[in-house]
């Protein structure tokens, strides 16, 4: 079960749960070669809401390309990512939920990003708000170039919705929300530059839901398998 019913006194309460794809393993490092493609399995992660609403996050179609990068040098790589992420819901909630959908990956020089997996009673977990995934840092969306030292991982967002806000101010959004009871986002050849890391590199999706119910909210993530850059 994860979320939280509403409170009278303080309004909308977040119960937040984090739970994370088990995957078993890293690709061993090496060196990128050109044209280097890697299937990643993705993976998929089932929870049952409050209300017994199944909330099913899927990764699937996964794969990256890598090559080395325009300067040849081992301290830079270009990435090319393809994937979809899904969410359905099943149950009492599944037709006026609303569903914040929000896929991305971490990337990690000379980090296991592995560890970036918490387990389901993680005392602090990742929520998805106006900024994407809190306790990440998000930074740029992908499509541009990333800078890491070593011991250093950043999350990268894949969604920049531009849209006015209430004020008819131009505002981003890192995430798709539509009603439920189902949203996809869909990446193909997204492409982002690693810069400055001379070590090994790593990095791995992730997709983010978030599930507004009349009665309360609740989060949840699923992690894919993850690869070596070299």
């Amino acid at each position: 079960m994860f979320g939280k019913n509403r409170n009278p006194l303080s309004g909308k309460l977040f119960g937040t749960v984090l739970a994370a794809a088990v995957v078993v393993g890293l690709h061993a490092p090496g060196t990128a070669a050109a044209d280097t493609f890697i299937p990643l399995p993705g993976g998929v992660i089932s929870r049952t809401l409050a209300d017994g609403t199944v909330v099913t996050i899927r990764i699937d179609g996964e794969s990256a390309k890598i090559n080395p990068s325009m300067g040849d040098t081992p301290v830079h790589r270009n990435v090319w990512v393809t994937g979809r992420g899904s969410v359905d819901l099943v149950g009492p909630s599944a037709s006026t939920a609303t569903i914040k959908i929000s896929p991305g990956y971490v990337v990690g020089c000379q980090v296991d990003i592995s560890s970036f997996s918490p387990s389901e009673n993680a005392s602090e977990s990742a929520t998805l708000g106006s900024g994407g995934l809190s306790n990440f840092q998000p930074s740029e969306a992908l499509g541009g170039g990333i800078t890491l030292a070593p011991g250093q991982a950043v999350a990268q967002l894949l969604l920049d919705l531009e849209k006015p806000d209430d004020y008819g101010q131009e505002s981003h959004k890192r995430y798709n929300k539509v009603p439920g009871p189902h949203a996809s986002v869909t990446w193909v050849d997204e492409t982002f530059a690693v810069n400055g890391c001379g070590g090994y590199a790593q990095a791995r999706s992730f997709v983010l839901a978030e599930i507004d119910t009349t009665t309360f909210i609740g989060n949840l993530a699923l992690w894919g398998e993850p690869f070596s850059m070299g």
